[in-house]
């Protein structure tokens, strides 16, 4: 049986981007027990309530929804456990001393599988009060309207 090859998807945290400045992007590796894996495999999970803490120089994940595999027996998972990151040293210790620092957080973005293993992008980040949400929202829209006037100006000069 062949390896999959590239980065297949699973979940997305979009809402982590609305509510959050992005300062800094890790990739990290999950321990992940069987069944977890074959729920995963099936693009069943939610990133919606997660977050990482620091607990004794280790990175974990919290309230990440992965349901029970539905064919899965005795052995199956618990749908929100912790589940353990990993990393490199250097990211553990520069993540733990960010993280302390006021208004810092680390929020998981995305979860998917590349080349066959289960990853978590997660991302070190800093609130955004509602005005600066409000701006970004407001900068978005600018761009989609200036995107669209563009266009039809090039369908008129076609025509």
């Amino acid at each position: 049986m062949a390896k999959e090859k590239g980065r297949k998807l699973i979940a997305q945290n979009k809402k982590a981007r609305h509510d959050y400045q992005i300062l800094d992007t890790y990739e990290a590796g999950l321990v992940l027990t069987g069944t977890e894996v074959k729920s995963l495999r099936q693009g069943r999970a939610s990133l919606a309530d997660g977050f990482i803490q620091m607990d004794g120089h280790e990175a974990w994940l919290y309230n990440v929804h992965v349901p029970e595999y539905s064919q899965g027996t005795w052995t199956n998972h618990s749908a929100r456990r912790k589940r353990k990151l990993l990393l490199h040293r250097v990211e553990i210790d520069k993540l733990e001393s960010k993280s302390q620092e006021t208004g810092h957080t680390i929020v998981p973005l995305a979860l998917y599988f590349k080349d066959g293993r289960a990853k978590v992008e997660i991302a070190l980040a800093r609130g955004k009060k509602e005005y600066d949400k409000r701006q970004t929202l407001r900068e978005k829209q600018d761009r989609r309207e200036a995107e669209r006037a563009i266009s039809a100006i090039r369908r008129k000069q076609r025509a």
